[in-house]
């Protein structure tokens, strides 16, 4: 048979995105193997595969996606083109039903496989993404297969996190909104008075807050027991306090409406496709919305802790991939030109003895001490041309803490300690350049070197309480991620949901809903 005009051109007007230049070449390279007669299609009739992988694009919200992306609603009409008992197809109707299931495969295999979006578009992550042609897949395995979705599962990230936010995702969609709440005039202690309370407790029932086997221990308008005791494990998996005062927020967070937290779930779903999927174990991952540092072993939690990150207002710490390749113990900070512009600078020019206070030091570009305290006028204009440069002492109390954790990168970005403990206990914790400070960095060292038998516990801790700065090389370089979702399903399942505090979740949906439109809308 001869080439279908649509794999000639790249365009089918039927489809609800009738431009699929991108998957052209492949596409026609797959009907080449069968010299260009329908797969789809057998004694005039779809194949049970057809049906299989129809009903799948439909029920693509189940996995994060777009129905309308792969036609939705059009295929039941296409169906009946097909299968109604007026009269029999004609060879153009099958050829056409034929390449629209073979496009819209390619494309929901791909946006399984990848995700919808280029993520360098949007955002500096930056990843090796594996070279996929999805039509190899179809060709070889789901045209024959007697359980489609099995095969396209294939293709989604292996990972448990992954699959325990799909089923998230799945658990959520099937939730609804719930019934409205009655609106708090101030913050709600534990005993105060509410006429919401049952409502209250319905929505926290729903949301899993409030076990199903509790018992209402009384009917009047009280928020009490039970209730508070709900609330705080709703405020432990929102990021807030776990204090039970239903204060504005916490009402706030538990009216959001369910598919506003459908949402997070599918915007992380799309961020794990960025990601490679081979992803190796050891590895460490910090996730940045929830603050949370994570290191792996065989793609299993060993060693979790609490981090601060960059502050939302022009010190955001990018998402990106690298690699770790040593520590240093007691570390200097050399501080960067445009903090030491802008900071310290005005600091030393209100107070003379700020440096000297602060263990900080005056150093040439090439680090040799100019002075340690002695700050004089001939100095300071040097200091904010940048001609100059401010290190700090190593110590207890340097920036940096008593270790730094260092895979180099373009973006200056590390993990580090600090002296600044207190910080810890904040439930918000952007408050950093664009580094990011790690709660144990003595932990971390210890897991980071455990396989290094001259880095014991021991010897750690007498590196970082020493009088010397040391440097530990890593044997193999340690895999690090950081990564950006606020919505996080842990290990059993609970669903954590974040605040967008660098709004990357409403620049994602916009480009999605961007790029949904432009095809739409081809002409």
């Amino acid at each position: 048979m001869s080439m279908p005009m649509p794999l000639k051109t790249g365009y089918l007007a039927d489809m609800r995105v009738p431009d699929f230049a991108g998957y052209r070449s492949q596409i026609k390279d797959s009907y080449l193997q069968s010299n260009y007669t329908p797969v789809w299609i057998l004694e005039n009739r779809p194949t049970s595969q057809a049906i299989a992988v129809i009903a799948i694009l439909q029920n693509a919200e189940q996995k994060g996606l777009n129905p309308q992306d792969y036609d939705d609603a059009r295929w039941n009409t296409r169906l009946t083109t097909l299968t109604g008992e007026k009269s029999l197809p004609s060879a153009a109707d099958l050829a056409r039903f034929d390449i629209e299931v073979m496009i819209s495969l390619m494309r929901y295999i791909g946006h399984l496989h990848q995700g919808r979006i280029h993520p360098p578009l949007l955002f500096s992550l930056d990843v090796k993404r594996d070279e996929y042609n999805p039509a190899d897949l179809i060709r070889v395995r789901v045209l024959a297969a007697t359980d489609v979705g099995s095969v396209l599962e294939e293709v989604e990230p292996p990972y448990a996190g992954y699959r325990r936010t799909e089923l998230a995702l799945q658990r959520y969609l099937a939730l609804g909104d719930g019934q409205a709440l009655t609106d708090i005039k101030q913050s709600l202690n534990p005993g105060d008075a509410y006429s919401g309370a049952s409502q209250l407790a319905a929505r926290l029932r729903l949301l899993g807050d409030l076990p199903e086997t509790t018992v209402e221990t009384s009917t009047s308008d009280n928020y009490a027991e039970a209730l508070v005791e709900a609330v705080k494990h709703f405020q432990q998996r929102h990021g807030l306090n776990p204090n039970g005062t239903l204060d504005r927020e916490t009402f706030r967070q538990i009216i959001t409406p369910l598919s506003r937290r459908v949402l997070q779930l599918q915007l992380t779903l799309e961020r794990w496709r960025w990601l490679p999927q081979d992803l190796q174990s050891p590895l460490i991952v910090v996730n940045i919305p929830e603050f949370q540092l994570r290191a792996y072993d065989n793609h299993a939690v060993s060693v979790s802790m609490r981090v601060i990150v960059g502050r939302a207002f022009r010190h955001q710490t990018p998402a990106f991939a690298d690699h770790m390749e040593y520590l240093i113990f007691r570390p200097y900070w050399n501080v960067p030109v445009s903090i030491q512009q802008k900071e310290l600078v005005p600091a030393i020019m209100e107070d003379r003895s700020y440096l000297a206070r602060n263990k900080f030091e005056v150093v040439s570009k090439e680090g040799q001490l100019v002075t340690a305290s002695i700050m004089d006028d001939t100095i300071l204009p040097q200091l904010q041309l940048g001609e100059l440069r401010i290190r700090q002492r190593p110590g207890p109390d340097n920036s940096l803490g008593l270790v730094k954790f260092v895979f180099p990168n373009h973006y200056d970005v590390y993990l580090h300690g600090t002296p600044q403990k207190e910080l810890f206990s904040r439930p918000r914790r952007d408050f950093s350049h664009g580094c990011i400070r790690v709660e144990d960095p003595e932990a971390l060292a210890a897991w980071v070197l455990r396989d290094d038998p001259a880095w014991t516990r021991k010897q750690i801790l007498s590196a970082m309480n020493g009088d010397r700065t040391l440097q530990a090389v890593l044997s193999k370089p340690l895999p690090v991620l950081i990564v950006y979702g606020t919505a996080v399903v842990d290990e059993t399942g609970e669903v954590h949901f974040y605040k967008d505090i660098y709004g990357h979740d409403t620049k994602l949906e916009q480009a999605l809903r961007r790029r949904s439109q432009m095809q739409w809308q081809t002409p």
